[in-house]
Parts: C-alpha cells; structure tokens; sequence
C-alpha cells in the first residue's frame, strides 16, 4: 500500500504541497537560504537558470554553473519549516509520487546552508565564515523524531546537558564532514546553537525578560576537548537533524554578522554575505 494521501499530499498538477515543485525542477545540489529574496542573490551567479518558482516563503531557482546543476531554495525562518522543506524534498527524490511507494535506490542530496549567525566567543570577529561541526537544537523539532547519535556526539551532548539547564531537551547533531572538506575546510567550526525565536530565546532583552539570557556567557566558556559553542540561529540543528535522519550530507556556512559577547553588529552585512554565497559557489563548481 502507497504513502496516503493525506499524509503525502500532491498538488493538481502533480508537485509536491508546500514547495511546488516536482522532481525534475530539483538538482541533487541544494542550497538553503531563509530570505527568500536572498535565492536570486545566489541564482544570479548561475550560467543559466532553467526553473523559477514561489510560494509563500518558499522560493526555488535551478540552474547550472558550468556544467554543475544547483538548485537553491529559501525555507523560511524556523526549524518548523525546515521539517516541511526536507520531507517534501526528500519525497520529491525518494519517492515515486505516482505510485506512492518509496523507490528502491536510495538518492542522497547534498544541502549546503547559507546563512547569517551572532557570535558566542569575545575572540572571533563580526564578518567571518563559520561551518557548524554540530547543530544544537533548543527548538523542539527533535523530540518528534527518533534519532539515535553516535558515541562522539552522545559525549558532547550529555557534558552540555549536564552543564546546561535549556527550557526544552537539546538534541545534537553533527554536519557532513566530507562536505566541510570538500567546500570549506579553512572556516572556523564549532557547534551552532539553533534557537526556536530570535529575542528571548536568543537571550535579547527588549522589553521582555529572557529566561535564558543568564545562559550566554556561560555557553561561551563550553569546552569539549577542542569544541566550543559558537553561534546562535534557528535554522542549523533541523537542518543536521532531518538530512540525517533521511540519509542526506548537510553543512551550515554561517557569516557572523553579530558579535553578542562584545555587543558588535557588523557595518557591511550585505557585503558579507556576498561574499559568503561566492566563496561557496567557487568552491561547489
């Protein structure tokens, strides 16, 4: 019996619900942006862009550099969007829509993200490139899915979990090192806290009191061997979770735009992040 229909939901014209998009309008090589205006920022340096398509926050441009097929894709703020971006792309690959039935021969995506992050270390300045080694997730989406870590991240996540009192149970999950090595192995690395909102839960302070905002110093001085916190999001950890759990390769390419222990925003963001989306193209083709 296939995947029913209401659990795989289809649009009239046969693409996938909340995407819109079908199979072949989807290359093996994704990138993840959250701006939706940021997807032509990347699709401009492509040689040709063969598909385009909106809806809602959910945008996808493919194309080629050379001969490199690309697709790139935003999802929205949020690792609630990431669950419905990585099922539906995943379903678009691994699964023969017309019959419902997941395909014999597994086909596995390559998802590089590329994003913006606020800096938890004094040391390292606003405007560098950082890949996360891990993704720690304080959003929730990881306790609706079963995952089992292996006994390197199990470590790392019971030393934070023992140190650290979070709102919700964290879940760890590390990135694709052969993508780190492939694409940027001279970044900074580290674990990239994502967060499920940008003010409280990141510990900004407006007019709101943030439980966690105690947190930030003390997360800085995290030490595992030679792994430290790095940064905040909210898009990272989902991201690892779900290319994981679906038998995918991901990596996280932050530009760190805030520093929060120096209280530092950069002065060139749209620069910056050109420069992120370039350096990573390069190294993609």
């Amino acid at each position: 019996m296939g995947i029913p229909a209401s659990e795989l939901i289809l649009n009239p014209d046969g693409s996938i619900y909340h995407l819109n998009i079908r199979p072949e309008h989807l290359a093996t090589t994704i990138i993840t942006v959250g701006d939706p205006e940021r997807v032509a920022e990347v699709s401009k340096h492509f040689d040709e862009v063969e598909f385009q398509f909106g809806k809602r926050e959910f945008h996808t441009h493919t194309g080629k550099i050379g001969n490199k097929r690309l697709s790139v894709i935003s999802t929205g703020i949020g690792t609630d969007n990431i669950d419905i971006v990585f099922n539906e792309l995943d379903a678009l690959v691994n699964i023969d829509l017309e019959t419902r039935e997941v395909k014999e021969n597994h086909t596995t995506l390559d998802f590089i993200r590329i994003g913006t992050s606020g800096c938890l270390q004094a040391d390292i300045p606003i405007d560098s490139f950082l890949v996360s080694s891990y993704g720690l997730g304080t959003d929730g989406l990881g306790l609706f899915y079963e995952y089992e870590m292996s006994p390197e991240t199990a470590a790392i996540h019971q030393s934070i979990t023992q140190q650290f009192d979070f709102p919700l149970q964290p879940y760890l999950v590390e990135g694709s090192n052969e993508l780190i090595q492939q694409i940027c192995p001279d970044f900074l690395t580290g674990i990239t806290t994502t967060c499920t909102g940008f003010y409280g839960p990141q510990g900004r302070e407006v007019r709101l009191k943030s439980k966690v905002a105690q947190l930030l110093p003390s997360m800085g001085s995290f030490r595992y061997k030679d792994i430290r916190m790095t940064n905040f999001e909210m898009e990272t950890a989902g991201i690892y979770l779900m290319a994981k759990l679906l038998g995918h390769r991901a990596i996280s390419c932050n530009a760190l735009l805030a520093n929060r222990i120096n209280h530092e925003f950069s002065s060139q963001p749209k620069e910056t992040t050109e420069k992120l989306i370039q350096t990573v193209l390069e190294r993609l083709v």
